[in-house]
């Protein structure tokens, strides 16, 4: 009976002086990273509205479109369009393509178009432009095989 009771008291004394770990008054933090997909800037529908022209870099002359004829792009997350409605002109002009831009630069490449487009993709599909964007307009400027400025189609946000 003793050593039951000897036993009894060596459990019930291990199992009061275990403590538990005191709690820290420090709690971990759980850090989480969250990346914020850069906008879009050119997702949405433009209008061309004009032109300008360069020499040596500056802008040496520029145009509106004309009131008879209309020129818009769309861009989603990957995918560019654009349609131009000339009522005089018989031909039909469209390009439909994939697109990517990185700091100041716009690449398309067109995989189809109308028979005239087509007639152009069939030579050359890659079309790379200099980029300057801003939120409701922008501009995509063809440079010459140095580097320097040529022309310029310069939009304005529709949509």
């Amino acid at each position: 009976m003793k050593s039951n009771i000897l036993i009894f008291s060596m459990v019930l004394l291990l199992t009061f002086s275990c403590k538990n770990k005191p709690k820290s008054d420090i709690e971990p933090t759980v850090v989480e990273t969250v990346q914020k997909e850069k906008a879009n800037g050119l997702k949405g529908t433009w209008e061309l509205v004009g032109f300008y022209n360069y020499k040596d870099n500056i802008v040496v002359d520029s145009f509106k479109t004309s009131d008879k004829s209309r020129q818009l792009k769309m861009y989603t997350d990957t995918k560019v369009m654009w349609s131009k409605h000339k009522p005089a002109d018989s031909s039909e002009w469209f390009g439909y393509g994939t697109y990517s831009y990185k700091d100041d630069m716009l690449t398309e490449i067109l995989e189809f178009g109308s028979a005239v487009m087509d007639q152009v993709i069939a030579e050359k599909k890659e079309f790379t432009f200099e980029l300057t964007l801003s939120p409701n307009k922008f501009q995509q400027i063809e440079l010459d095989e140095d580097g320097n400025r040529i022309y310029s189609e310069n939009y304005i946000r529709v949509e």
